[in-house]
């Protein structure tokens, strides 16, 4: 999973642990590993979600703005289906 350069360090800080994505069909799973920046991110969840679930609050969860914001950089591509991540962030060895 990539992130734009602005939502890296909070995500090492613990502070986003959550992703909207729009994508064909999913491109990560429940318990995948993907490296980031000096560490990883875990994937704890994954779940399809309605483009009117993407609210003012979820885009803040994120790290945007707002619903333009984040959608701004989730609309690229082919992809129609609406996806909520949830990771978490881990150093080393840590999974």
């Amino acid at each position: 999973m990539q992130f734009t350069k602005r939502l890296r360090e909070p995500i090492i800080r613990g502070e986003i642990t959550q992703s909207v994505r729009i994508w064909l069909s999913p491109r990560v799973r429940v318990g995948g590993i993907y490296p980031m920046g000096p560490g990883h991110i875990t994937v704890t969840a994954l779940k399809e979600i309605t483009l009117s679930q993407v609210t003012p609050e979820l885009a803040r969860r994120t790290g945007f703005a707002g619903v333009v914001d984040l959608l701004k950089t989730a609309r690229h591509g082919r992809g129609q289906k609406v996806y909520l991540v949830k990771f978490r962030y881990g150093r080393g060895g840590e999974a």
